[in-house]
């Protein structure tokens, strides 16, 4: 008897992986139907003259919970952004007294771009300056390192703010002089203010390294899964995104809400299963960005948004058939060439908003940033902000 039981629940899940794999192989991962535009009222929200003018990252934290479902107005929206500046500017100049903190948030009452339901928020220092929000403390931080951070999302199993937190380290001068060194997750008590002064930091195992220069983290995007959060078919795991190497390769992993800090409980997709050892994963995309999101569609697939080969002037997507894939080639959605006023001027790190998007569509910001930042700064003191577009899917 209990081995004509085993059998049975064998054969009812081989028949359920069949499944499964059948209605992924018969996925369309290659053509969508959209149109493209820009949102001019939200990349206007973040056009500036003082306080925080200017700011990369921009990743949106809904602090309901509810991933999967669209702000109503009474709702509150968490933004974090990385390098961020502080001052004020006037007649089309950043007055003398400028400076550039390494992240910050804000806050916005509703759905919609108003200026008066947003408000940002940095910390300050002992000298009264301007400080970043979250700041490296953890055993493996070294005094010289910073945050650039990751997405985050409220956690269903206790109901706290958690965010990815990059430990980056300058190692030379120029425009590109730094290097990520280690990977942590922030922990935000339930009904803190920012600047959060009594956040809680751990280390991660999730910086990987070939002991050279390819390099990658976890926390590019998460896109939680389950019931509560209103995803559209639950399954009750977190999916969190790794970025690594020049190749721009695109890893998965997942997890229990309730097990989020038991790093021994992670699971990573090596292409055909769930494994524990994180060397195992194996790539599900390559050329995407180190900051995207995934977003679930209305007709069942995903939408894999990112800049495309991490930094272009083109936002792309990858249609998935699941929160691993298989995902299909680069759709274009959108050209970025028409922001580009200078040479200097770069874009990159697109993702998508789905909470702040309108039935059917996906709101989208990408950055504008130059590797000349101070001197084109000088001459264009509102660049370095995001840029929104809405992608309407009929």
């Amino acid at each position: 008897m209990i081995v004509k039981r085993l059998t049975l629940v064998c054969l009812c899940i081989y028949t359920a992986w069949l499944q499964s794999n059948a209605q992924t192989d018969t996925v369309n991962l290659t053509r969508i139907k959209f149109t493209a535009q820009e949102a001019p009222e939200w990349s206007a929200l973040f056009k500036r003259n003082s306080g925080w003018f200017g700011g990369d990252g921009i990743y949106t934290i809904p602090l309901n919970g509810k991933e999967g479902k669209r702000a109503k107005p009474n709702d509150k929206t968490l933004f974090i952004f990385s390098d961020s500046m502080i001052g004020a500017i006037s007649d089309g100049k950043m007055r003398p007294g400028y400076k550039m903190i390494h992240n910050a948030v804000a806050t916005l009452n509703g759905n919609r771009p108003l200026a008066d339901q947003m408000k940002f928020y940095w910390d300050k220092d002992a000298a009264g300056s301007p400080e970043s929000v979250f700041i490296p403390r953890t055993p493996e931080t070294d005094s010289a390192d910073y945050y650039w951070l990751g997405d985050g999302f409220v956690n269903e199993a206790n109901k706290c703010t958690y965010i990815f937190g990059y430990r980056v380290r300058n190692v030379s001068t120029g425009a590109l002089g730094f290097r990520e060194v280690g990977n942590t997750l922030i922990k935000i008590a339930p009904g803190s203010k920012p600047p959060y002064k009594g956040s809680k930091q751990m280390d991660t195992p999730f910086y990987v390294t070939d002991g050279k220069n390819d390099i990658g983290s976890y926390g590019a995007g998460v896109y939680v899964n389950t019931k509560a959060a209103g995803a559209a078919r639950p399954d009750g795991y977190i999916y969190v995104y790794g970025v690594q190497g020049i190749a721009k390769q695109l890893f998965v992993a997942r997890v229990l809400p309730t097990d989020l800090e038991k790093f021994s409980e992670w699971r990573f997709w090596d292409g055909a299963a769930w494994v524990s050892e994180i060397a195992k994963a194996g790539a599900v995309a390559n050329g995407v960005s180190n900051e995207l999101s995934l977003s679930a569609l209305p007709d069942g697939r995903y939408a894999l948004i990112f800049q495309a080969g991490g930094m272009s002037t083109t936002v792309g997507m990858r249609i998935g058939a699941s929160p691993v894939g298989p995902f299909g080639p680069v759709i274009k959605l959108w050209d970025c060439q028409p922001d580009l006023v200078e040479k200097t001027f770069v874009v990159y790190n697109a993702k998508a908003h789905p909470t702040l998007s309108k039935p059917g569509e996906l709101l989208i910001s990408y950055n504008i940033n130059s590797v000349e930042f101070i001197k084109d700064l000088e001459k264009h003191p509102n660049l370095y902000r995001p840029r929104f577009i809405r992608i309407k899917f009929y």
